[in-house]
């Protein structure tokens, strides 16, 4: 009796075999599309870690803050940024981006300074809406201290990626001076 109006359709000649074919399809597709198989909380939940960790992270960087800000550090770390600064050449033509705060900055160097920056000599400090290269020491205590100015900073771990078992483009070398 379920299929007493397609049967009676079919007849009538309204519906055809494959329409029925589809709407049976259809149904059964969102039936288990309406199944919960238990992702929508394990998604929220780690949302919910994650925004607590970054909660966690951000008052640890004021806390830090807040404790190199009474001991003078800033203000000696601002001073020390703009006296150990280097000045790239007037005439650069290369073109060095990277990012803060989800922002892209660009900075114009030359082949040589980039070759620093990339080997980890050199980083990039954005202070007071100007772009400093520095010694990578001070560019480490900057980030440290206060890790919204540090621009770019070479690490270790930078260079040698983990490689994921079944990457299918792991035998491709990606070159270390590649520009976006």
């Amino acid at each position: 009796m379920a299929n007493a109006l397609q049967e009676q359709l079919l007849k009538a000649g309204l519906a055809s075999k494959q329409k029925v074919k589809d709407v049976k399809t259809q149904k059964r597709r969102d039936r288990k599309s309406n199944v919960d198989d238990g992702s929508a909380t394990l998604k929220q939940s780690i949302a919910e870690q994650k925004k607590r960790q970054a909660e966690q992270d951000r008052a640890l960087n004021e806390q830090r803050f807040q404790e190199a800000q009474a001991r003078g550090q800033v203000r000696s770390l601002v001073t020390e940024v703009k006296r150990c600064a280097i000045k790239p050449p007037a005439g650069a033509e290369l073109k060095f981006n990277y990012t803060l705060n989800n922002k892209i900055y660009p900075l114009f160097i030359t082949e040589r300074i980039q070759a620093q920056l990339l080997g980890g000599q050199l980083g990039i400090v954005r202070l007071e809406d100007s772009s400093f290269l520095v010694p990578h020491k001070l560019a480490e205590r900057v980030d440290l201290l206060v890790p919204d100015w540090c621009g770019y900073l070479w690490k270790p771990e930078d260079s040698n990626p983990a490689l994921e078992e079944e990457d299918p483009y792991a035998d491709y070398v990606i070159p270390d001076d590649l520009m976006w």
